[in-house]
């Protein structure tokens, strides 16, 4: 979760103003004041998506052209103001943009399209395919991003091994190797992805290295229903769609070193998703213990940058955290938090008296409003 006071957290299911201001900048550096038009600001954060943060908004006080808003080189920042009593507005941000389509109204006003930082990156490919490293992970990815975003910094979060050796790699995608691309027989060759992890960028426009998100992660909001609470409506829904229970994980660089396979599966007895205690080595354990209720969704991911046994390890792991919980969804209704971030864990108090953690996968809300929406996965264990 962003920086947001214990106060204004407190609030948000009470009275509270909430302010909204934009500014716009040609240059990166020198920021200037736009009229934000009241109600038109609206913001959307998916932490599954290519792209974490896109918007649409309509903007005073600005012009269209080479020194107004353009998109080539125009960033638009976004802020969401929290104002208690008798003191100043809390700034909080709500994303750093690119903008595209800009477009004149009829009253003066500019509507934007609005996308985060990623979008420059994944437009800035390669002008012909390029052979990079071996190196490490940070060496290659603040070059890369450098490159296409001069003077952005890149933030490595806790949980990620910038230190990683990558191996030589052959792509004319930036964003490709950057992430988790993959090459013409579909190898992965994806630096975030063979590092267990994900790249982003952040509210602030900070590009972002993290590992992947999960509902073992602490818990950053307990959200309340009835009188006074934040929770204003909940609807409960279960689906199959995406879920996983066992990750096959290779990788093979093609230099004569052996292989690696590595595995993870769902081995939690009390799991709905529960796929046995060894469905590699032991295939028919279920049906010898008579557990008729285990049922196998198998995926493969086949990586080029993944060069040791324990980093095989790891993002089978993390690919299994990512793909369990998701028939077990929530869609809910807030009080505004505009510092609530994709990826957070949430405890909702689902129904009077039972709270349920819950991973917030996306979110959205429209700048000044005093409610968003989110939806949500949560645990597969039986109660």
């Amino acid at each position: 979760m962003l920086p947001i006071s214990s106060a204004a957290l407190a609030a948000l299911a009470g009275a509270i103003r909430r302010p909204a201001r934009a500014e716009w900048s040609n240059d990166g550096t020198t920021w200037r004041p736009a009229q934000l038009v009241p109600g038109s600001a609206q913001i959307k954060v998916d932490q599954t998506a290519d792209v974490r943060y896109t918007a649409t908004a309509e903007l005073g006080g600005v012009d269209i052209g080479r020194d107004g808003i353009n998109d080539v080189v125009t960033n638009v920042r976004l802020w969401q103001g929290l104002q208690l009593a008798r003191r100043e507005p809390e700034w909080i941000p709500a994303g750093h943009y690119v903008v595209s389509r800009p477009a004149r109204t009829a009253a003066g006003t500019i509507t934007v399209e609005l996308a985060g930082r990623e979008d420059e990156l994944r437009r800035a490919k390669f002008p012909s395919s390029r052979t990079l490293g071996p190196a490490s992970a940070k060496e290659l990815v603040e070059q890369l991003v450098g490159e296409a975003l001069p003077g952005v910094p890149v933030a490595w979060l806790p949980g990620v091994a910038p230190q990683t050796t990558v191996p030589q790699i052959v792509s004319d995608d930036r964003w490709g190797v950057l992430s988790a691309g993959t090459d013409s027989n579909g190898t992965g060759t994806g630096i975030a992805a063979a590092l267990a992890g994900r790249i982003w960028a952040d509210a602030r426009g900070i590009v972002t290295v993290g590992p992947v998100p999960t509902l073992a992660d602490p818990v950053v909001w307990r959200i309340p229903r009835g009188p006074g609470g934040a929770l204003v409506s909940v609807q409960e829904e279960t689906s199959a769609e995406g879920l996983v229970n066992v990750w096959i994980v290779t990788s093979d660089g093609g230099d004569g070193a052996p292989a690696i396979t590595a595995y993870a599966w769902d081995d939690d007895p009390n799991s709905l998703t529960y796929a046995g205690p060894d469905p590699i080595n032991d295939p028919l354990a279920p049906q010898r213990l008579g557990l008729t209720g285990v049922r196998l969704r198998v995926d493969r991911y086949a990586s080029a940058v993944i060069t040791t046994q324990a980093q095989g390890t790891d993002v089978a792991k993390s690919r299994l955290a990512d793909s369990l919980g998701v028939q077990s969804s929530l869609s809910f209704t807030a009080a505004c938090n505009p510092a609530l971030e994709a990826g957070d864990v949430v405890e909702a108090e689902v129904r009077p008296g039972v709270w349920e953690p819950h991973l917030v996968d996306s979110l959205g809300y429209t700048l000044g409003a005093p409610s968003m929406q989110c939806t949500t996965r949560t645990t597969t264990r039986r109660l």
